[in-house]
């Protein structure tokens, strides 16, 4: 059972659904007992980086989210939830993160052509070993809505990247830990694949 961390983040029905289409029961819940008895831990999230917080406060989650991760059961970030691993983000000075990796959420910067935030497809350049991409080829596109990326000051830990006006670490994995800028659960078939993956840690 994968339980999906619930402080009225959004897209989080998107998530459990694209769980249970690949067979997997999927508990969206804020009650801690559910969150670190579950066999795998989700973190999703859309929307700004300082109301996230504040509302992982309000529920007495962040403690709890900082503990799934350290628990090493399988432990997944998606969008707004890999940036609040991180300890901040220039979309909301003075507002702490999880403080899970170290590296910093930066504005993507304007480019000649390029929408901000960015929505839809990129490619990814996927790390040698990544256990989240494993069977994924190269340059497999999955969907972005974004105007904030990351920046990690550990390279070691990016598992994909890809490339919109400037270089952004698309993905994350270290231990039990990963977490992906783009939506999987809207993806299609790689991004399923990704969830496979995370399912079979």
């Amino acid at each position: 059972m994968t339980s999906i961390i619930d402080y009225d983040a959004g897209n989080l029905r998107s998530v459990a659904k694209a769980l249970e289409a690949l067979g997997e029961e999927a508990l969206v819940t804020r009650d801690r007992d559910q969150i670190l008895g579950a066999d795998r831990v989700i973190l999703p999230g859309v929307g700004a980086f300082g109301d996230a917080m504040a509302r992982l406060s309000q529920y007495g989650l962040a403690d709890v989210v900082r503990e799934a991760a350290a628990s090493g059961k399988p432990f997944l970030g998606i969008c707004l939830g890999l940036q609040l691993l991180f300890g901040s983000s220039e979309e909301s000075p003075g507002a702490e993160g999880l403080g899970v990796f170290p590296g910093r959420i930066l504005r993507i910067p304007d480019g000649a052509g390029l929408k901000i935030p960015h929505m839809g497809w990129n490619s990814l350049e996927i790390t040698e070993g990544s256990r989240l991409f494993a069977g994924i080829p190269q340059g497999s596109f999955v969907y972005f809505v974004h105007s904030y990326y990351l920046k990690a000051e550990d390279e070691d830990i990016v598992a994909a990247s890809t490339e919109y006006s400037v270089r952004i670490h698309a993905a994350v994995e270290r231990g039990n830990v990963c977490a992906c800028q783009f939506h999987p659960e809207k993806s299609g078939d790689v991004g399923l694949r990704i969830l496979r993956n995370f399912l079979a840690m």
